[in-house]
């Protein structure tokens, strides 16, 4: 009964589509009708802002961590686990989206083993860190952040049910950019900058001028 608890709980906390509420809520903005129409906390940088995509990935890594640190109240490690996984999955088809698309998980799947594992989620933030900085690919990053969280996670003591989640979670990660690599490798993927005015689509439901 407490693992189904669990289990439901992490789904509901993963559905919460911050990135989506946010700036629907404060800036009237539906973000799925920008960018890539993600509503994941880079394509809301890449539409609103810094500022904006920082909140978004804060909330998604709260509802990751919350969900795991219900699961661990209500049924130990098992229903951790088992709630962030719940929890990945409510991000990526969200029940206040019926089920229609929603993020890739990268913040999500930070928050989750935030709650299990802290050091290993602080070292593969790291990675994302440097490697963002160093070419500004925010997929890139997200790919070598998720490759090193299962050697992390080892490296930190975890367990194999916790090294499994992570491998997991990598993999699913690996999965939703697929489309991303493809960019990648052909050259064509967009790089961020630190500092950049609204996207244009952004500006032209303002009624800005355009960048093009």
């Amino acid at each position: 009964m407490n693992v189904a608890l669990a289990i439901a709980v992490g789904y509901v906390l993963g559905s919460m589509p911050w990135g989506y509420w946010l700036p629907l809520v404060l800036k009237r903005v539906d973000v799925r009708t920008l960018g890539s129409g993600n509503v994941g906390a880079a394509n809301v940088w890449r539409a609103l802002g810094l500022r904006w995509g920082l909140a978004v990935a804060a909330l998604d890594v709260a509802k990751g961590a919350a969900a795991a640190l219900v699961g661990i109240a209500l049924a130990g490690e098992v229903g951790g686990i088992l709630a962030g996984i719940a929890a990945l999955v409510g991000h990526w088809r969200p029940l206040f989206l019926r089920f229609s698309r929603g993020g890739k998980v990268v913040a999500t799947t930070a928050g989750v083993t935030l709650a299990l594992v802290p050091f290993a989620a602080l070292a593969a933030a790291g990675v994302w860190v440097i490697v963002f900085l160093a070419g500004r690919y925010s997929s890139l990053a997200s790919l070598a952040g998720a490759l090193s969280l299962p050697l992390f996670a080892y490296a930190f003591g975890g367990d194999w049910l916790v090294v499994g989640f992570t491998v997991g979670a990598t993999v699913a990660i690996l999965v939703l950019h697929r489309a991303n690599i493809s960019r990648l490798l052909s050259g064509t993927e967009s790089r961020f900058r630190l500092r950049r005015r609204p996207s244009t689509p952004l500006r032209r439901w303002r009624g800005l001028p355009s960048q093009e």
